[in-house]
């Protein structure tokens, strides 16, 4: 009977050890990130809490986690560990509390090929990337994960954010479009968002070519061009030949009637709403303004007006160019020749 009554003291008083220990306050003096291995189980978390010096004792975390019932809650992440947080305090977090999210932003116009390489270069995504996305079925935004997410997951992401948008845009446009599918609206909206990095200009862009489209007129879109050299992979990096304005490739509009085979971006919502709800206007043509935007035309006449000031500008723009780095040139050797005077002096 002794025995047994000394058995209950001192299990009792283990119990009691324990419970205290589990609520007590922890070692660590200040906020730290915890890292929980992706199918990691209880045993081997709670040795890592406790070689990371933010437990005591990974027996009694393991202890308590199993008689609370929350051995297979805890979720693979990153997490924040406040300052003097109890085991309890711990377990409440890996279980209940949200991981620490990262995130990557694609910008819009981005194509599918740039989209890919810089997830490619996004360090805290792992895996590879099974192929390169159709072009125009990415929706171009922030997105957030985790350390240790797939790049294949965050594709997927954008795919789904993508439909979603579609959808809801195709459902709340005008009537009267020359436009008959979603997927039509994407390959304009691309377009719209390669012409402008405006967002006030964006409808009004798009209302140019959907009244060039309304009249039988070809887009003549420079960066319809582009995209049929580059296929979407990088810049092209210098103006376009005549010989590739005058060549007929199924997304050159210079050349070819309506749409181009596809989109030539990834737009983003703003410009696919563009398309969707164009602006009331009788422009027919625009042209660089010299301010970043745009000066809209009626007429052809109106039009070469705003072309011949455009050149204007643009000469203007390079002779300035030109005469700053001739300043820096002369400014460089004048100070070359004053130091080699200096040495002179000084033998």
């Amino acid at each position: 009977m002794s025995l047994i009554i000394l058995g209950l003291v001192i299990g009792g008083g283990l119990i009691y050890y324990g419970i205290s220990q589990f609520n007590a306050d922890g070692p660590v003096d200040s906020e730290i990130i915890f890292a929980v291995p992706q199918g990691a189980g209880v045993s081997t978390i709670a040795r890592k809490l406790q070689d990371e010096g933010v437990i005591t004792n990974s027996f009694i975390f393991r202890f308590g986690t199993v008689a609370l019932d929350k051995d297979t809650e805890i979720k693979a992440g990153e997490y924040r560990i406040a300052a003097n947080s109890s085991m309890r305090d711990i377990l409440t977090e890996l279980t209940e509390g949200r991981a620490i999210q990262y995130n990557v932003t694609i910008p819009e116009g981005f194509t599918s090929w740039q989209i890919v390489e810089r997830l490619k270069a996004a360090e805290l995504l792992t895996g590879e990337i099974d192929e390169i996305p159709a072009e125009g079925d990415l929706l171009p935004n922030t997105y957030n994960f985790e350390r240790g997410a797939t790049r294949q997951s965050v594709l997927e992401q954008m795919k789904v954010a993508h439909d979603e948008a579609l959808a809801e845009i195709w459902e709340n446009r005008v009537e009267g479009l020359p436009i008959e599918t979603p997927e039509e609206l994407v390959i304009l909206a691309s377009i719209v968002e390669k012409e402008t990095g405006l967002a006030e200009e964006r409808p009004e862009v798009a209302g140019v070519f959907i009244n060039r489209l309304n009249k039988g007129m070809r887009l003549q879109s420079d960066p319809t061009i582009i995209y049929g050299i580059t296929k979407g992979e990088g810049v092209l990096g210098r103006g376009l030949k005549r010989s590739e304005i005058d060549a007929k490739t199924e997304y050159n509009t210079y050349q070819i009637d309506g749409l181009p085979v596809g989109p030539i971006a990834n737009p983003g919502i703003e410009s696919m709403k563009a398309v969707a709800n164009p602006a009331e206007t009788d422009a027919l043509y625009f042209v660089a303004d010299g301010s970043g935007g745009h000066a809209f035309a009626n007429t052809y006449k109106e039009h070469q007006a705003n072309v011949a000031a455009w050149r204007k500008i643009e000469k203007e723009r390079i002779a300035a160019e030109e005469a700053a780095a001739q300043a820096e040139k002369e400014a460089l050797e004048q100070e070359e020749a004053e130091k080699l005077d200096e040495d002179s002096s000084n033998q």
